[in-house]
């Protein structure tokens, strides 16, 4: 059971964070081969997918010389699903004159935006050569009939190799125009599957909203365009509703609605409070009915809301200190993971045998919005040896984080019962009795402070032993 025995004291209390972005490819969107895509690129997405400070390079994609240049430079994300195994290959066909275009395909069961972002996933496909052609992409130019090669630098090789895709899995495409980094006019371009084209599940396309979104409130607000369905601009009518707490019923049945003009965005500002399930309703100049919808989640950047102690070695059962890192979740429903003192993360809050005195906490958000500093917190207890041997490192002895009791005292004796000394929160033993030097041994104490026990105060005392080591 979880009991707060001995105090602990923040010090130093501020809680400054690495906030971090998510990926634009979570707004990635879904494509199939029933019919070609047309998009244009126009200077960066919303977020710099990789960070230009810490991942310049992922597969043949590098950051370059510019120092102002990234992986990223004016980029399209797209997603496929496959729904049978098989070889697939497409074409990005250039259709302006000065426009540069590269890819990336990631694809496999543990690829996600996330990975992509922080590195950790690599493309299993990707071209960054120079185009001398109005095409690039996987299996065969249709421009020339240059056969795809495994992509080698300086090979001026503009198409990959084919693709061979499994059931189930999902793929994403970063489509890239190095050429207008720095001038931000839109580009368009192409984009047709080759192939066998039938291993694409186009049901997938059809989710025209794209997967569902984990987000962080340090985002850029996240768009969603009813452009993005299969029937185009067709549109007579959209509706737009949200379901805030997610019991399928809408909070907002009309969050936005009209014509293409009035309705075909909707901006969500990055914002806790606006985590919920979307909802689109196209009618389009037929009068068919498009639906779709889409949940999209926000955190917060990780705080610390406290750290409390389980047990302390002042308390010999268990004879170790234990501490439980409390995060603040507004969210409800966050995902963290925990170190101390410059350790390895892990997922359990709960730290056992910690150091007595002072030490560091760390908490960092799975979804990746974030990381503390070390915050540093206080656990109260002793030592269970010290070494006076004059190097300034564990020379002299007392509880740990004393000076946060009330009127506390601590009393040292040998083996034999003798009072060797007496400490207070402002002293400590050097090892020495009327300056002589003690024996290397075990040595007991007595430890007296008063508690308030819910408005009462009640003398506490502790009784243990520890090490003099020569």
């Amino acid at each position: 059971m979880k009991t707060l025995l001995y105090l602990i004291c923040f010090i130093g209390f501020i809680l400054p964070v690495h906030a971090q972005f998510s990926p634009d490819c979570r707004t990635a969107i879904p494509v199939c081969a029933d019919m070609p895509f047309s998009d244009s690129t126009n200077g960066l997405g919303d977020i710099e997918d990789f960070d230009p400070n810490i991942i310049t390079e992922t597969g043949c994609l590098e950051k370059g010389s510019v120092s102002s240049a990234n992986i990223e430079h004016n980029t399209s994300w797209f997603i496929f699903r496959a729904l049978t195994d098989g070889q697939i290959g497409f074409d990005i066909e250039s259709l302006s004159l000065s426009a540069e275009w590269d890819f990336a395909v990631y694809g496999s069961s543990s690829v996600d935006c996330l990975a992509i972002s922080n590195g950790t996933a690599q493309p299993i496909r990707c071209n960054y050569e120079v185009n001398n052609t109005d095409f690039t992409g996987l299996g065969v130019n249709p421009e020339n009939g240059q056969v795809g090669a495994p992509s080698l630098t300086q090979n001026l090789n503009t198409y990959d190799e084919w693709l061979d895709v499994t059931a189930g899995e999902i793929y994403y495409i970063l489509i890239n125009n190095f050429n207008t980094n720095f001038d931000g006019d839109p580009e368009p371009f192409s984009f047709t599957f080759t192939g066998d084209t039938t291993a694409l599940d186009c049901t997938f396309r059809d989710q025209f909203l794209g997967l569902d979104i984990i987000a962080c409130e340090a985002d850029p607000s996240i768009t969603l365009s009813a452009l993005s369905s299969i029937v185009g601009n067709d549109i007579a009518n959209v509706t737009w509703s949200v379901d805030y707490t997610d019991p399928d019923i809408p909070d907002n049945a009309n969050l936005l609605s009209g014509n293409l003009a009035a309705a075909e965005e909707l901006v969500i500002p990055a914002l806790i409070s606006n985590s919920g399930r979307y909802f689109i309703g196209i009618t389009t100049n037929m009068g068919n009915i498009i639906l779709d919808y889409i949940l999209i989640t926000f955190f917060g950047t990780p705080v610390l809301e406290e750290v409390i102690t389980l047990n302390t070695n002042l308390n010999t059962n268990p004879d170790q200190n234990n501490i439980e890192i409390i995060p603040q979740d507004l969210s409800g429903n966050g995902s963290f993971e925990y170190a101390i003192n410059r350790g390895e993360f892990q997922d359990s809050p709960i730290f056992l045998d910690v150091p007595p005195g002072v030490n560091t906490a760390i908490i960092n958000d799975k979804n990746g919005c974030g990381t503390t500093d070390a915050i540093k917190f206080l656990v109260v207890g002793y030592p269970k040896f010290f070494t006076p041997n004059g190097d300034l490192v564990n020379d002299d002895w007392n509880i740990k984080g004393i000076e946060t009791l009330s009127n506390p005292a601590v009393f040292i004796f040998d083996r034999y019962g003798k009072l060797l000394k007496q400490l207070d929160a402002f002293s400590s033993w050097d090892g020495t009795y009327i300056g002589r030097q003690m024996p290397a041994t075990d040595y007991w104490f007595r430890f007296e402070y008063n508690a308030d026990e819910s408005g009462i105060v009640v003398a506490k005392t502790t009784q243990s032993h520890f090490t003099l080591k020569r």
